[in-house]
């Protein structure tokens, strides 16, 4: 087996010049993303269709890297903000309408614990899978094997090691639960300060919009 085939099979590999051959695709389309007008919305969403592997009406605020892109399957309505470093060795699955802070890590790729082991540049990939409508805070890092429920949010500064269930606050490092989101967080937007009565109207509509 060549060393591409074996990290695609999630084994154990090498990055010989196989694999950062196939890793210049990415570069080259990141170095494009990256260099692109801020203010052209479109040239970017362009660049960020033919980058990941799956994608629809995806938007990230550059600057952004990866290593491959087609291992990135994003949902409808993704937004990633500034200085997101997605490593998909491995797949990376999102969900619909997640948002991602700025300064968001998701890393599938890892290394031996052991010195000796390490240094035989043997390294690995593992799958991440985050749900639907999942807002991740700024400064956080998934590692990989990770699984992030639906409408989960994750705390700015997280360091995720473990799975996330549905519907919950988590945050710390490592990042745990911290209390499950009720219906009682509806009418709020940021702890409990609630929406005026003029734009609780507005939330109202467009949450029986999204619903039809």
């Amino acid at each position: 087996m060549t060393h591409n085939e074996r990290r695609d099979l999630g084994l154990p590999y090498i990055s010989d010049e196989e694999v950062f051959e196939e890793q210049k695709i990415a570069r080259r389309l990141t170095q494009q993303l990256n260099t692109a007008d801020r203010s052209d919305f479109k040239a970017i969403g362009k660049i960020i269709k033919e980058l990941f592997g799956k994608s629809e009406n995806a938007f990230v605020n550059p600057p952004f890297y990866c290593d491959y892109g087609k291992n990135i399957e994003v949902g409808k309505n993704f937004f990633a903000n500034y200085n997101c470093t997605i490593l998909d060795v491995a797949k990376v699955r999102i969900g619909d309408n997640c948002q991602m802070a700025p300064n968001v890590a998701i890393y599938t790729a890892g290394h031996p614990v052991h010195p000796l082991t390490r240094n035989t540049m043997y390294e690995y990939g593992i799958e991440v899978t985050i749900g639907d409508n999942v807002w991740i805070g700024g400064n956080t890092v998934i590692c990989p094997g990770v699984h992030i429920g639906n409408n989960t949010v994750i705390g700015a500064g997280s360091v995720v090691t473990n799975d996330i269930p549905d519907q919950v606050i988590a945050a710390g490092n490592p990042c745990r639960v911290i209390r499950k989101i009720t219906d009682a967080d509806k009418k709020c937007y940021y702890k409990n300060l609630e929406f005026d009565e003029e734009t609780w109207h507005d939330v109202q509509m467009r949450i029986n919009k999204s619903e039809t």
